[in-house]
């Protein structure tokens, strides 16, 4: 292990890969700093411009971005009641009622200190839980793998954060889009109703649509909406002293936010709100959350950013994206020609330990810029709706352009743009979809191969134990929204 984080140091501590580092943190500040957009949406735009660099410095681009984004989520929550992240919302509980009272500079600091000592936490927990659950699915078979896909399917679910049936239909959507084009196993053509879709739809552009040109839409939609203006922003105290008498605090929060991080599905909110609860169950101060305890900043934001380090660890070892964030970033790797799963340690292992040190190596730039740099980023909120809209719209048709100099990549990004505004108005998150378009040549290639090994026979397939015990997993997780539900009152 050391050999290969001495060889990812080497590859990480040069000018191009700093460069995207530092680009990638900036970017994430600004898409955390503006509610309304999320991490997905910034990696999203941005993948097309990783086409002309190196696996390494696009990959680590793309990870700053979803870190520094959930940093900067908890400036605009704290200064103007407006979270920049959803994962931030909790942190408004107790940041804004700190800024009403003058104290924006305290609970600046307190945030941004939380959110590295978070980050760092999780990062160690990352780097050794990540090696061994991917050395442990190394003996995964087809079999297998088609379990994971499954469970993964299942998992992705509740990334919709409401009706889990609306949340299946958006998987089977996503699920019949990518039967289009050549089948894996057979080498025929599969609905393939244009020539240019005979290797299937465009991710890429597929992917901006879902994500970046439909948020476009709701933009244009609440452009009226408006947004409490920074009544004051007194400059933070730099001192990690203030961070220290909340410091069982961090680690706790910090441990919660990681383990349900690896929960795919579970994200940064439910981290947060999980942590400020106990956090509140144990503090002596428990009765005054909610008015503007310092404790209550600190416990949201070490969660949420623990949270990303959580989500990486299924992504890497197994495949399984652990947020919508997550599996835009499988996307990069993808594109990339990286599989994320235990054989990306086994025959890559320069980009997994690459993604270690640049988080590493980018923790102290995102803690001065945040640290130094609050009053500013806020004023990104002051940015009118329509004009964001008007430069997120042209950034999606340049990018889905550049993937392939091809005008057809636009028309697609168009069309899924408008099926995700569309899909967004019935309540059904894209997020399932692009989890769908992600795992479902997985699920399909590795089953029929399972089906060939097993002469046929499904019986034979789900009887592997880990196959079986995956895909009743699944079917727990795909039960558990009934289980919770409360009869209704008579």
């Amino acid at each position: 292990m050391i050999e290969n984080f001495l060889h990812a140091a080497a590859l990480v501590l040069t000018v191009k890969v700093m460069g995207a580092l530092f680009f990638g943190v900036l970017v994430g500040y600004f898409v955390g700093a503006m509610p309304g957009l999320t991490s997905s949406i910034g990696m999203a735009l941005l993948i097309p411009f990783t086409f002309g660099l190196e696996p390494i410095p696009a990959i680590v681009m793309l990870v700053s971005i979803y870190m520094a984004s959930d940093y900067a989520g908890g400036i605009p929550a704290i200064l103007v009641n407006a979270p920049g992240q959803p994962g931030s919302a909790v942190t408004a509980f107790d940041g804004y009622p700190m800024c009403n009272r003058g104290e924006s500079g305290l609970a600046l600091n307190l945030a941004i200190m939380a959110s590295g000592a978070g980050a760092f936490i999780s990062l160690l927990l990352l780097v050794v839980s990540a090696q061994v659950m991917a050395s442990s699915a190394l003996a995964f078979g087809p079999s297998e793998y088609f379990a994971l896909a499954i469970i993964g399917l299942s998992l992705i679910g509740v990334l919709s954060a409401g009706s889990t049936l609306k949340a299946i239909i958006g998987l089977l959507f996503g699920l019949t889009v990518v039967t289009i084009g050549i089948d894996p196993i057979r080498g025929t053509e599969r609905f393939v109703f244009h020539p240019y879709l005979i290797d299937g739809i465009p991710f890429l552009p597929a992917l901006i649509g879902l994500f970046a040109l439909s948020e476009v839409f709701v933009m244009i939609e609440t452009a009226n909406d408006r947004i409490d203006r920074v009544k004051h922003a007194s400059s933070a105290n730099h001192s990690l002293r203030t961070l220290m008498p909340y410091r069982r605090t961090v680690l706790r929060s910090s441990l919660i936010g990681y383990l349900i991080g690896v929960i795919p599905g579970a994200g940064a909110s439910i981290a947060s709100l999980v942590s400020y609860g106990v956090a509140k169950k144990l503090s002596p101060s428990g009765a005054s959350f909610g008015t503007g305890n310092p404790e209550g900043i600190v416990a949201s934001e070490a969660a949420n950013n623990a949270s990303v380090s959580g989500a990486l660890a299924p992504l890497l070892s197994l495949g399984i994206p652990g947020s919508a964030s997550a599996a835009v970033l499988i996307g990069g790797l993808t594109i990339q020609g990286l599989q994320p799963g235990p054989l990306l340690f086994a025959d890559n292992p320069e980009i997994p330990f690459s993604i270690f040190v640049s988080l590493l190596a980018g923790l102290p730039i995102m803690l001065l810029i945040g640290l130094f740099g609050a009053r500013l980023w806020v004023q990104i909120t002051r940015i009118p709706r329509p004009i964001i809209a008007t430069v997120v719209a042209s950034i999606c048709m340049l990018g889905s352009y550049a993937a392939a100099n091809d005008t057809f990549e636009m028309m697609v990004t168009a069309t899924f743009g408008v099926i995700g505004y569309v899909l967004r108005r019935c309540d059904i998150h894209p997020a399932p979809i692009v989890l769908a378009l992600v795992l479902g040549e997985m699920l399909e290639a590795n089953l029929r191969r399972a089906m060939i090994l097993a002469n046929d026979n499904l019986l034979t397939v789900i009887s592997h134990p880990i196959t079986a015990g995956l895909i009743l997993a699944s079917i727990l997780v795909l039960a558990s929204p009934l289980f919770g539900r409360k009869p209704a009152a008579s």
